[in-house]
């Protein structure tokens, strides 16, 4: 077990049930799953892309990305259906502390000009959703060896029911948060 889901079990549950006056255990808000998602430009038919995009990913991860479809062909995107337009993982269970944990205390403090997340990247239903402009924040991505640098995104999805709930969880957990 790691060490944040051990963190999740005897420090925040107990923290979160005070602060709201959960009464039931099962009803504290906790991370359901983390998707990450990185699309892929119409204009780049370029099928290097898409293996560098699926070898990151999969360094990242730990496990192999599916290829997100275009649904229907758009003529002004250039855009024919069943073309990939995007990879996605999704995470869960142990594997999912392991990225959250490495998340937060290796990849957002190496992010270029990192004042901590705001507190508006928490939506109405408790979510947490960032974007980044290069892969190379990861520590198992070596700027050395990539060719082409692709953005990335990270959605932690939690039961949470407001934003004060998530955003409650996600600061326990130990997520920077600006103070502004």
């Amino acid at each position: 077990m790691s060490t944040l889901m051990t963190h999740y079990k005897k420090v925040v549950v107990p923290a979160l049930e005070k602060e709201f006056g959960y009464t039931n255990a099962h009803a504290v808000p906790r991370i359901e799953k983390i998707v990450l998602t990185v699309g892929l430009s119409a204009k780049n038919k370029d099928q290097k892309l898409a293996e560098s995009v699926e070898e990151s990913l999969r360094r990242i991860t730990g496990q192999r990305p599916i290829k997100t479809l275009a649904k229907k062909s758009l003529s002004n995107f250039k855009i024919r259906k069943g073309m990939t337009v995007g990879m996605q993982v999704t995470l869960r269970g142990q594997r999912m502390f392991d990225f959250l944990e490495k998340f937060i205390h290796l990849t957002l403090p190496r992010v270029r000009d990192f004042r901590g997340l705001a507190k508006a990247t928490v939506d109405a239903r408790g979510n947490l959703s960032v974007g980044f402009r290069e892969h190379v924040a990861f520590p198992e991505i070596s700027p050395d060896e990539i060719e082409r640098v692709h953005g990335l995104g990270v959605t932690i999805v939690t039961t949470a029911k407001t934003r004060k709930e998530g955003t409650s969880l996600l600061q326990q957990l130990g997520f920077p948060f600006a103070t502004s």
